[in-house]
């Protein structure tokens, strides 16, 4: 391994850890990657990513799964990561209605894990996924990181409120510097095939209906994975010393913080179908649906705190980002 500095990717093939991973490589640093290479989704497109990061002598690669704690810290104790970057997960809303075991296993147990794993190694930095579900039915918006994210509406939110919660433990009894991220509806290039962009892209293009729940009129705060990346890929550097948001108690000394990252820019369903069918040129074929379980009808965050911490003042267009995604989704799956 060559002597440059460790980092601990999991999730790896994923959506999310496929771009982060690349970041880090084209900054030579080390990369250890581990998944399970689950079937939640197409595996293939799993693969399909490994495969490109695999090109790369400074990512190595295990298949493994972050509820086998005697492997993963073996991995961990063997690699000395200075940073850990936790993605892998399960991930959907809907999903969770109908597999909840799956959340518990991933999302809880698994995440333990990690956290147990990054307190017996010393860790410098562990960051990892939360999600702007965590906000659940709160009114009040844009969604700021002071918050009160006590009512998730999903069971998919309530397990990442809970890593927020374990995370906070971790970092108050043994001081481990922990930073959590909430994602905010992430796309982009290579993105999962269970995600709105690639039903609504796949629908027009192959004329099929789109299923819009609540009738369209969700408004989501639309994150483009470039600004996504380059925000994990500046905050590993930026370890927390105490809490970056208002609480109520004093004592904010402790290594936790929480960023929202987003664009800052909601956008109606209807307007980012109306841009699918501008690059796409054709028209949806739309199937109107009541709201499901679990869902929100808006989310939009707040990234002042994030835009601060890495000096960050452009985000991608949204045109833009679906005009790259348009153009991935004909090269990869065929006009």
């Amino acid at each position: 391994m060559k002597k440059n500095k460790t980092i601990l990717v999991t999730g790896s093939a994923g959506f999310i850890g496929f771009h982060l991973c690349k970041k880090l490589i084209s900054h030579n640093y080390n990369v250890i990657g581990l998944d399970n290479l689950s079937d939640y989704y197409d595996v293939n497109l799993k693969l399909s990513r490994n495969k490109i990061l695999k090109k790369n002598k400074n990512y190595y690669f295990h298949k493994l799964d972050i509820n086998n704690f005697e492997k993963v810290k073996t991995k961990v104790q063997n690699y000395k990561p200075e940073i850990i970057i936790h993605l892998a997960a399960q991930a959907g809303v809907r999903y969770s209605l109908i597999n909840p075991k799956s959340y518990i296993d991933n999302n809880i147990i698994g995440f333990f894990n990690i956290l147990e794993i990054s307190k017996i190694s010393k860790v410098k930095h562990l960051l990892y996924a939360s999600s702007s579900s965590v906000y659940g039915i709160n009114d009040e918006l844009p969604f700021k990181e002071s918050l009160d994210t006590s009512f998730p509406s999903s069971l998919y939110g309530a397990t990442k409120k809970m890593n927020e919660i374990l995370a906070f433990s971790y970092s108050y009894n043994f001081g481990i510097p922990t930073t959590g991220l909430r994602f905010f509806t992430v796309f982009g290039p290579f993105g999962r095939p269970d995600m709105s962009l690639y039903k609504f892209v796949d629908g027009t293009l192959k004329n099929k209906k789109i299923d819009l729940f609540n009738k369209g009129k969700h408004i989501r705060d639309f994150t483009y994975i470039d600004d996504l990346v380059e925000s994990i890929f500046k905050l590993k550097d930026k370890y927390p010393k105490k809490i970056n948001f208002k609480v109520n108690f004093k004592d904010t000394s402790i290594p936790y913080n929480i960023f929202n990252i987003c664009s800052s820019n909601p956008i109606k369903l209807k307007e980012y179908i109306e841009i699918i069918e501008r690059f796409s040129n054709k028209k949806s074929k739309k199937n109107y649906l009541k709201i499901q379980k679990g869902d929100v009808e808006t989310t939009s965050g707040d990234n002042t705190l994030l835009k601060n911490k890495i000096k960050k003042r452009q985000f991608t267009k949204i045109e833009k980002g679906i005009e790259n995604y348009i153009s991935w989704y004909k090269n990869y799956y065929g006009e």
